[in-house]
């Protein structure tokens, strides 16, 4: 005869609480690895770590700038060249309309990606442009210098972080602008 196992309030309160533990850690394993995506290796690179009186935009720096460029831009090719394949494999015509109509949106959803993408592409070229001509790293239009962790953050950037509010700043108040007269 099966013996009746009984289970005491204290037991029941703590399987419960490492269920909870359990679920958190688990929560956090999951938000640690979205923060390394923020945080971490850029793709597959590692952050610079300036050393104390380095010079601004030396040679390490715009080597790893460099780095960082060309493998953003090999990613955004080999991206491209599989969308290609992607739909020419897929492509079909599909007796249904609304299958039809599903595959199209879908062709479209990528191909508004790959043209942001392209854009993307030639803000990189610009980017390993200003890398070889010494300019990157610099203000286009204070001339001062945009900061590492904001090159880490957007390699592409163009402007110091008060040129882009100020830049921002005036976009808004155009647009508000021209909203009165509509």
């Amino acid at each position: 005869m099966p013996t009746k196992v009984t289970v005491s309030k204290k037991q029941k309160k703590a399987s419960v609480n490492k269920k909870k533990v359990a679920s958190k850690k688990k929560l956090a394993l999951q938000n640690s690895s979205r923060g390394d995506l923020l945080s971490g290796p850029l793709h597959g690179i590692t952050p610079y770590a300036a050393k104390r009186g380095e010079e601004y935009m030396n040679e390490k720096q715009c080597k790893h700038f460099q780095t960082i460029l060309v493998s953003w831009k090999d990613e955004l090719m080999n991206g491209a060249n599989r969308t290609v394949h992607h739909m020419q494999d897929e492509a079909s015509n599909f007796p249904d309309p609304n299958d039809r109509a599903t595959q199209e949106s879908e062709f479209s959803l990528e191909l508004r990606t790959r043209d942001r993408e392209r854009k993307l592409l030639r803000k990189i070229e610009s980017a390993l442009a200003r890398v070889e001509d010494g300019s990157y790293g610099f203000c286009e239009e204070t001339g001062e210098e945009i900061g590492l962790k904001r090159l880490e953050a957007r390699p592409v950037a163009t402007l110091c972080l008060e040129a882009q509010e100020r830049r921002e700043l005036a976009e808004r108040q155009f647009r508000d602008h021209e909203d009165r007269y509509r």
